[in-house]
């Protein structure tokens, strides 16, 4: 993984890409490490489908330089680049049989047959359909499909695998299954992998690292857990789970005002000035209710104006702190037996200063 003394595999310098007037990505600057499994989040347009284009060579970047292996790939086609890539729409060929489509690279690699037999064998094991080979795609469901589209990226053994969106199409129950299977498949055979996404929850739980796009550049880059718990900007707070938002005046760096009311921070990040208008971020699962409220900082008490019932927790609406919209408040179902949680009731509360992020108003 990232090491100070270890090469990137895959390292991405100041891309550029341009579509005439509009620019899709800006000044993009990016290491990936032997083995690891990247995802490239964001909402529709942020420009991630178009950075994995530019790795794979099928969009070549305006400006900036792309490096595999040490290797300078940023002009050179898609045929002369070591990946396999997976779509969302799986691209089969609707004519060859399964164990067709899998050898279809190696056939074009004049692998000799053997090898080519042996090859689509064991990777239509790997992927869990060994007796499927002599079927065609249409016969396959849709999670069949995706596996053989995965076979067929991995036939050429590359270096790097691409994955397009690569369960979008399939319904809620077969995604969570397949994600599992993807990571434990990529674990086993170690290959470097770079999937797009637009879902959070499948980022969270098959990446390595995580890449945040929005418009055209990386808003930031961490593990799943920092990503969560210590967003970079307000935008990485909305977009990656659920997030308070809290409009504040900052009185020092480690006290803001909200209304009349003076809450305690652990500190305010470096360059805020004290008297800078601030948002204040705390996911509805860290704030502290009731009795665990006692001898806490940051305590009050909230009329409850609507509770939503989301099967292993319940999500309070409150009045709001301050200024800005009503704080949402999650509490299990277990916690929601010893506190009062009715609608036009009142909870305490507090709010954690080491789970409160600060950060300049944008709004």
């Amino acid at each position: 993984m990232a090491s100070d003394n270890v090469a990137p595999y895959l390292k991405i310098v100041d891309v550029t890409k341009k579509f005439g007037d509009f620019t899709a990505l800006q000044g993009i600057s990016l290491e990936v490490f032997e083995k690891e499994f990247v995802c490239f989040l964001g909402p529709s347009g942020c420009g991630k489908t178009t950075l994995l284009r530019a790795v794979a060579g099928l969009d070549i970047q305006t400006s900036g330089q792309i490096f595999q292996k040490g290797r300078d790939i940023s002009a050179l086609p898609p045929s002369e680049r070591d990946f396999g890539i997976v779509f969302q729409s799986y691209a089969l060929f609707p004519n060859l049989t399964v164990r067709a489509n899998v050898a279809y690279g190696l056939e074009n690699q004049k692998v000799a047959k053997p090898k080519i037999e042996q090859r689509v064998t064991e990777l239509l094991d790997l992927v869990g359909l060994p007796d499927q080979g002599t079927k065609y795609p249409a016969q396959l469901s849709g999670g069949q499909q995706q596996r053989v589209a995965l076979a067929r990226a991995l036939a050429t053994e590359p270096g790097l695998l691409l994955l397009d969106e690569p369960l979008s199409a399939l319904d809620a129950k077969v995604r969570a299954h397949l994600r599992h299977e993807i990571k434990e498949l990529q674990h086993q055979i170690g290959v470097t992998t770079i999937m797009v996404t637009h879902d959070q929850e499948e980022a969270l739980t098959m990446a390595d690292r995580i890449v945040v796009m929005n418009n055209g550049v990386i808003e930031q880059v961490g593990t799943p857990l920092e990503i969560y718990s210590q967003p970079a900007s307000p935008f990485v707070a909305d977009f990656i789970g659920t997030t308070n938002f809290i409009d504040a005046k900052l009185v020092t760096p480690t006290s803001a005002r909200v209304g009349n009311t003076d809450l305690s921070l652990s500190a305010s990040p470096p360059g805020i000035a004290e008297g800078t208008e601030v948002t204040l971020c705390i996911r509805p699962e860290d704030v502290l209710t009731g009795s665990r409220a006692d001898g806490a900082p940051n305590q009050m008490t909230l009329p409850i104006h609507h509770v939503e019932f989301l099967g292993s927790f319940h999500r309070l609406h409150t009045d709001p702190v301050g200024g800005g919209a009503g704080l949402m408040i999650d509490v299990s179902v277990a916690r929601a037996r010893e506190i009062d949680i009715s609608v036009g009731g009142s909870i305490r509360v507090a709010l954690p200063a080491e789970h409160m992020n600060v950060y300049t108003a944008q709004r």
